[in-house]
């Protein structure tokens, strides 16, 4: 049931020359429209002799804070004209509401205006920031540096259990993702190839297209994404949330170091995984443009077998490989650095997940189009 409130309304009368009164009616509450105060302002100066009011709450069916907010800035607007209100007409409970807001005087710096930077302070605002940002990538670079030396020193302790279970939800935990993605992307490279190849009756160039692509950057690229958005962002979250909890803070008690136990298991098993994702996802993308070329090419499985054999060379492969270490590597250093330096408020484990997902992928991207333009110049 919602509750109907009267109208919030006031009422000025001439007492005698130099007073009046102010006739306060309805509901003064949340949820409420209150008349604006500037309006009861000019209605008062119409009347330029007056030097005291009365407030008269008679007619007031139901009041909350919004009454007592506008009685004690009507009453600040009023002393700076020298005009006195008389409230002893109000209710009780406003009128101590009014005196307890009284009793300490507003600090004149309490409410700081608003500035808006200046342009070159932004610029240099951004800059200091981005400076930060390397600096505590630099720094937690070097701690998981530090603690792979430990591990090849077998210094370095983790469950074991604990990375096996890692490398179930990296591994075997993702192929149904990269399955579907992987064929489609595969199709589609195929349906595309097949549109323009038609045109010079190179139908059967289709296996190339699709597997040199596949091989060398789709595979490759398009796992790192999906691992980033799944398994990167699972890392910041899982991470982020023991920060808030002060779990990690317990390993530090114990005399555990948490790049140790909890970053360095998570980094290798996304080593290990991400080369043999990236072979699935390559041989899946490949058996989605063999589905292309047999149903809309009229290509025997055998003519596209054999076609894919010649195309794409142990280099081709080696590349896709390479780049899904490399993507691996990122993606685990991001995700946990991004849940290690989690806040120990509410909404910090989202933030912390999703400047996971946003640097990871942006960082895949800017990655592989610099190993494009190197294998280019290399020849590769």
């Amino acid at each position: 049931m919602t509750n109907t409130y009267l109208p919030c309304e006031f009422k000025i009368s001439q007492q005698n020359q130099n007073c009046l009164m102010l006739q306060l009616s309805g509901d003064w509450v949340i949820g409420n429209t209150v008349p604006e105060l500037s309006a009861v302002i000019n209605k008062l100066n119409q009347h330029p002799s007056t030097q005291q009011i009365e407030l008269n709450c008679d007619l007031l069916e139901d009041w909350d804070s919004r009454l007592v907010s506008f009685i004690f800035l009507l009453t600040d607007k009023l002393s700076k004209e020298n005009i006195s209100i008389d409230i002893t007409a109000s209710p009780s409970g406003v009128q101590s509401l009014i005196k307890l807001a009284s009793t300490v005087p507003l600090r004149k710096d309490a409410i700081k205006s608003q500035t808006h930077p200046s342009f070159t302070e932004q610029l240099g605002n951004k800059a200091i920031n981005s400076m930060a940002e390397v600096n505590k990538f630099v720094t937690f670079i070097g701690e998981v540096f530090l603690s792979s030396v430990r591990f090849t020193q077998g210094k370095a302790r983790f469950r074991k259990q604990d990375f096996w279970l890692i490398i179930q939800e990296c591994g075997p935990n993702a192929l149904p993702i990269i399955t579907l993605i992987s064929l489609l992307i595969g199709l589609i490279l195929a349906f595309m190839g097949a549109i323009q190849l038609r045109l010079f009756g190179a139908d059967i160039y289709v296996a190339n297209l699709v597997a040199i692509g596949m091989s060398r950057e789709m595979g490759a690229m398009m796992t790192a994404i999906i691992m980033a958005g799944r398994t990167g962002a699972a890392f910041a979250a899982k991470i982020g949330t023991m920060q808030v909890n002060e779990e990690i803070d317990a390993f530090k008690t114990m005399g555990i170091t948490a790049m140790d136990f909890l970053v360095l298991p998570r980094i290798l098993a996304l080593i290990l995984m991400m080369p043999l994702l990236t072979l699935y996802s390559v041989v899946i993308g490949m058996l989605g443009g063999l589905i292309v070329g047999i149903s809309m090419l009229d290509i025997s499985m055998v003519e596209y077998y054999l076609q894919t054999q010649q195309s794409i060379t142990l280099i081709d492969w080696s590349t896709g490989i390479f780049k899904s270490i490399v993507f691996g590597l990122l993606i685990a250093v991001i995700g946990c650095m991004s849940g290690i330096q989690c806040g120990r408020n509410a909404s910090a484990v989202g933030d912390a997940t999703t400047q996971a997902v946003v640097r990871s992928i942006v960082i895949i991207i800017v990655v592989d189009a610099i190993f494009t333009l190197l294998f280019e110049s290399l020849g590769i």
